[in-house]
């Protein structure tokens, strides 16, 4: 998986998680990255090379979140989650940006295709660009709604 879409999938998950707002914005992005990466290496391989990756994507994942964490303040969390949250009901193809004229930062998410998993639950794929420090990123993820209504990152 390209670093690039680490980064954004990791945004999105940094915008959705409930405690988001809570303690040292770069501990959180460094835990909640280690976390996510973890689960994306866990995906990749068998038996050692899963163990192997699973490691690395925790690492890489801790790394990557410590920097979103400490770059993103809390308007920008709150700006990307607004638009993450819009692109969820929005038309397909339908652009949400956002923008923080403090930080300079800004992103937009697009929601491209939908459909249903295996398991029954509605699906979403998303396009989102991050831009922190004047570094772009671009990436896609897919997130899936939960019975209770949440959305969840599966991709």
């Amino acid at each position: 998986m390209k670093l690039r879409t680490l980064v954004a999938v990791f945004a999105i998950a940094l915008t959705t998680a409930a405690c988001a707002g809570a303690g040292n914005k770069q501990t959180v992005g460094t835990v909640g990255g280690a976390a996510l990466g973890g689960l994306i290496g866990s995906q990749i391989g068998d038996g050692t090379g899963r163990l192997i990756a699973t490691g690395a994507g925790v690492f890489l994942g801790g790394l990557i979140g410590s920097e979103i964490g400490r770059s993103m303040d809390e308007v920008d969390r709150l700006k990307n989650d607004r638009a993450v949250q819009t692109a969820t009901s929005a038309p397909l193809g339908e652009t949400i940006t956002w923008n923080n004229p403090d930080s300079g930062n800004s992103g937009a998410v697009t929601p491209t295709r939908d459909g249903t998993a295996s398991s029954g639950e509605y699906c979403r794929e998303f396009q989102q660009t991050v831009t922190i420090g004047g570094k772009t990123e671009d990436a896609y993820g897919i997130a899936c709604r939960k019975p209770d209504g949440s959305w969840e990152i599966v991709q």
